[in-house]
């Protein structure tokens, strides 16, 4: 009888990440001991019976994430040593960005220590210095003054995960400086961010326009810090982020340079070949010349993986070995997921890994020669559209239906025009800097012309398409459909694939009853927004507040909200009032949705054209009733007080949103309010100790309040005697810091109640 073969390498690959991906969705991790020891019993068994050893691969793949897992967590700021001042000492990691309000960084603690009491943190913290902060020389060395907590994001639907990101770059906590006298630079020390941030002054002295400037750096050494959030969104509209920055493709251009220098340099020297054979040596130099652009580069994601690949493809040419295209994607998962398992929390690794596989089944075997070439291209860029659609969705909420075409302008012309020459460029910069002025500037002409095209295409229709949040089935059976449509010729009935894609892109719809509402208050932080939708209406409640730095939670959360809840139009955007942290993303939602009616308490302090909302406007959608209380005709007072007051009555209850109104105002709304009916209050001040007195509370007799407030916030929201109000009242109170977003039901047949919680409704172990 015939030994059983050992799995190959893509097998293998397969496995491990089948078993890594696996841990990835545990709420909680196993102590590593107890995880680890399955796979090594299916591990001996499989020594006996050949059959198990593809699950004891997925077993050690599960049991290696955990343990990996585990250490990273370990890596976090003891949470009873949250919100407490730390001396720290460490170096710079990675490139400083500097902005109008603040410089933000990395910096790697070796030590640090609370009253002067050494305290265990070490690792990656997350800074901002606000406040004349100094330069920041890269890979310089510091002791700082800081305040710190451990990493925590906001959670909500089609919302960015902050905490997962955190986790898969080892961020131990996050904090900022804090204004004292022994903060202080201990000295700067050489490393490859330094020579990156040379390089990168170096262009933008060479190149006059700042964004050609900032294009140039991303192409060529991967620093993406002088591109602003709308540049971004010119990518996206185009589906071509990953080569803004450095893409894998550009490490295989690196590559190639070096493959081509040692041609030459057998060329000009024949008799090298008789010391050293040609292909061995060209293989050295291609690794060679890859690694050291993928150090300049910054060691991203998709860079290590073309590493990887090529260093496979050279170690077998230097041992003489043929490879094929599977065994070597294997070989770079399978040394992916043993250097580092929480690589497969980024979006990245899956895009990656995934798409090349695609264009190894789909482009094997096809005619050589420039036709060849283009066939490749152009079936190459479909194939990486449809076949990688189902991924960007589940991870980025929208796709580009112009991706296509524009990856078949851009990819070439970039790889081949673009990154060359800015490549060029880079090494003249340290070899020869004069001569790097005139190819810059070509180079500089170059990305100029690409972002003109680009910009002019994102503004096509269909640049941005918008679905509803993927669930884990529908990402499944597309991608099914993707292998089954690209499969190669001879599998019946290719064509069918398609049907595999209906549960993406049309799913079904769960909308309310005539007669009942559903409501989402955000989890916007130190904030509000609340998202009411009917059976055909949908109305936005204040959207969260727009920070200096730029960050802007109605672009951020509210709009990729509604996108992932599949609301793809609003009717009413109603703004309490014209504080920051309930007005401040009102634009971003205004221009996602221009077509909406927008009211606003106090509409002459608003950054845009909006209805001033008085008490007595009402309306009715789909069976439900809408009325504003408050503020009157004459408003006065405190500007919290001119607060848009709206109860939303539906047949089986009512939602009451109070904006920030106080205690003096409260009788008034209660009265306003008219019978008593089963209600959900969104609780006024996001529980200031000057708001909810208990006879608002009583008259109201909510069955459920709801907090929108920011975790640890600096107002200390909700005050513990709002919190003993409502206790003493008997009714539960539910907090976005520790409840992510909240989702309210209100059923025409029966009363509101909490259908999910957003941290808790998507629980995995990195969760806070």
């Amino acid at each position: 009888m015939r030994e059983a073969r050992m799995p190959g390498a893509a097998t293998t690959g397969i496995a491990l990440l089948l078993g890594v991906a696996t841990a990835q969705w545990l709420p909680a991790l196993p102590p590593p001991a107890w995880s680890a020891l399955p796979g090594l019993v299916v591990l001996w068994a499989s020594l006996r019976w050949p059959r198990l050893r593809v699950p004891a691969l997925v077993l050690l793949g599960a049991g290696w994430a955990i343990w990996r897992g585990t250490l990273a967590l370990d890596l976090r700021l003891p949470r009873d040593l949250e919100r407490h001042d730390f001396d720290v000492s460490g170096t710079l990691s990675g490139l400083p960005q500097v902005r109008s309000d603040a410089t933000r960084f990395v910096l790697d603690v070796d030590h640090a220590s609370l009253d002067g009491t050494p305290v265990p943190l070490r690792g990656h913290v997350r800074l901002s210095w606000y406040d004349d902060a100094p330069v920041l020389p890269t890979c310089s060395r510091w002791q700082l003054h800081v305040r710190l907590r451990r990493p925590r994001g906001l959670i909500n639907p089609g919302g960015f995960d902050g905490e997962r990101s955190a986790l898969e770059k080892r961020i131990a906590a996050t904090g900022y400086v804090r204004q004292d006298g022994a903060n202080r630079q201990l000295r700067v020390d050489s490393c490859v961010d330094g020579l990156r941030d040379r390089i990168a002054r170096d262009i933008a002295a060479r190149v006059s326009t700042p964004h050609d400037a900032a294009l140039l750096q991303a192409f060529s050494i991967g620093d993406t810090r002088g591109l602003d959030q709308d540049d971004w969104e010119v990518a996206r509209a185009n589906g071509v982020p990953h080569l803004i920055a450095i893409s894998g493709f550009h490490v295989g251009v690196a590559a190639l340079f070096g493959v081509i220098l040692v041609r030459l340099l057998y060329l000009s020297g024949p008799g090298l070949a008789l010391r050293l054979p040609r292909l061995p040596a060209q293989a050295a130099a291609a690794l060679l010349a890859a690694g050291l652009y993928g150090a300049l580069a910054g060691f991203g994601l998709p860079t290590v993986r073309t590493l990887l690949m090529i260093a496979v493809v050279a170690l077998a040419r230097c041992s003489r070995r043929a490879i094929g295209g599977a065994q070597t994607l294997g070989l770079a998962l399978i040394a992916m997921l043993l250097a580092d398992p929480l690589a497969v929390l980024s979006a990245g690794f899956w895009l990656s890994f995934v798409g090349v596989a695609f264009l190894m089944l789909c482009l094997d075997a096809r005619p050589r020669g420039l036709r060849g070439f283009l066939h490749e291209l152009s079936a190459g860029q479909l194939v990486m559209t449809v076949a990688l659609l189902p991924l960007t969705l589940w991870f980025f909420g929208e796709a580009s239906l112009v991706g296509a075409l524009s990856n078949l302008i851009a990819v070439p012309f970039v790889s081949f025009v673009i990154v060359p020459c800015a490549l060029v460029g880079v090494l003249l910069l340290l070899l020869a800097p004069a001569a790097a002025t005139p190819v810059l500037k070509l180079a500089a002409v170059f990305a100029h012309a690409q972002w003109w095209l680009l910009e002019r295409m994102a503004s096509w229709p269909g640049a941005h398409w918008y679905l509803p949040e993927v669930g884990p089935a529908a990402l499944l059976l597309a991608t099914s459909g993707a292998l089954w449509l690209f499969a190669p010729r001879g599998l019946p009935l290719r064509g069918l694939g398609l049907v595999l894609f209906l549960p993406l892109v049309w799913p079904v719809a769960r909308l309310p009853a005539v007669g009942g509402f559903q409501a989402w208050v955000l989890d916007v932080g130190q904030g509000l927004s609340v998202v009411v939708r009917t059976h055909g209406h949908v109305l936005v409640y204040d959207a969260g507040a727009r920070y200096p730095s730029g960050f802007d939670l109605g672009e951020a959360v509210v709009v990729p909200a509604m996108h992932a809840l599949g609301i793809g139009r609003l009717d009413v955007l109603m703004v309490s009032h014209a504080d920051n942290d309930h007005a401040g993303g009102a634009p971003a939602v205004a221009r996602a949705f221009p077509d909406a009616v927008r009211y606003a308490g106090e509409p002459g302090r608003m950054p845009l054209r909006m209805q001033a909302c008085r008490a007595g406007q009402a309306w009715r959608w789909d069976g439900v009733a809408f009325r504003v209380l408050s503020p009157g005709a004459h408003a006065a007072g405190r500007r919290n007080d001119r607060s848009c007051v709206l109860a939303v009555d539906g047949a089986g209850g009512r939602l009451l949103l109070t904006g920030d109104i106080g205690s003096e105002l409260e009788p008034a709304v209660a009265a306003a309010v008219g019978s008593a009916r089963p209600t959900v209050l969104v609780v006024p001040h996001h529980g200031s100790r000057y708001s909810s007195d208990p006879s608002f509370i009583a008259a109201i007799a909510p069955r459920l309040a709801l907090v929108s407030a920011g975790w640890h916030n600096r107002f200390g929201h909700p005050h513990p005697l709002v919190l003993a109000r409502y206790a003493r009242a008997g009714v539960p109170l539910l907090n976005t810091a520790t409840r992510g977003a909240i989702e309210v039901d209100a059923r025409p047949t029966a009363e509101p109640a909490v259908r999910a919680t957003w941290r808790q409704r998507c629980a995995r172990y990195w969760r806070e």
